[in-house]
């Protein structure tokens, strides 16, 4: 028999999650090359899909955050310099 109990977090400590990991994949993106990336840039990229529908539960996020590409990214980059978004 497994326990399996789920932790509850606060807004505080979820945003505190959140960021943790767009700062670790900007890290994982810099050592590719992207030297000019922040976490503020993988959250952005990432949750430009959740605009229509919301953001959805927290594993979907920290999926959605450790398995983004380096092409997702940078496709993402280029529709927003074509919509003029920056």
């Amino acid at each position: 028999m497994t326990d399996t109990t789920e932790t509850e977090y606060n807004e505080e400590e979820l945003n505190k999650i959140i960021e943790n990991l767009c700062w670790s994949k900007s890290e994982e993106f810099k050592k590719l090359g992207y030297e000019a990336l922040t976490g503020k840039d993988i959250w952005d990229c990432v949750s430009d899909k959740y605009i229509k529908k919301g953001v959805p539960p927290l594993h979907q996020v920290v999926n959605d955050i450790l398995s983004l590409k380096t092409t997702q990214f940078m496709n993402w980059m280029t529709m927003r310099a074509f919509k003029g978004t920056f």
